[in-house]
């Protein structure tokens, strides 16, 4: 549900100018979604939507530009050489074992990039699962983390 209630919100931000949450709220609803303003929230952050100010001089909300790929990546080297210990592939599955206690904040961050097909991430205390959304996928993550270590 959430993937597809951003897509619609990435819809409508592009079509028109939306200064409020109310007002997406409202055009969310239009197309059948209901949403709370919690939920709108937690969106507009996950999606790094930003207020700008547009061409008739009210500010609009529009996607924030992607950070660089290299960004990314600097980012999980830096993660992984701080806490990785292991890693190994199951599937769809990245398993990562990391130093006790360091998979939490872990799997925050791998959440926080926005990884291509990075359906969700999973932390014990030492152990990290992160779930992809196909086998190859997960191959090309693992062989991403080979290349940085």
């Amino acid at each position: 549900m959430k993937p597809g209630r951003q897509s619609v919100i990435l819809e409508i931000i592009s079509e028109r100018d939306i200064e409020t949450q109310h007002q997406l709220m409202q055009a969310l609803a239009e197309r059948g979604i209901k949403s709370t303003q919690a939920t709108l929230s937690r969106d507009i952050k996950d999606m790094r939507l930003i207020k700008e100010l547009g061409p008739n001089g009210n500010y609009r909300y529009v996607q924030a530009a992607k950070p660089e790929q290299d960004d990314s990546s600097e980012r999980l080297r830096k993660i992984l050489k701080e806490s990785l210990v292991s890693f190994d592939l199951a599937q769809n599955l990245l398993v990562i074992k990391t130093l006790p206690g360091l998979a939490p904040a872990a799997c925050s961050a791998i959440d926080g990039m926005h990884i291509e097909n990075l359906v969700g991430t999973l932390a014990g205390d030492d152990t990290a699962f992160l779930a992809m959304r196909d086998n190859d996928s997960a191959l090309r993550l693992y062989h991403e983390i080979e290349t940085i270590l």
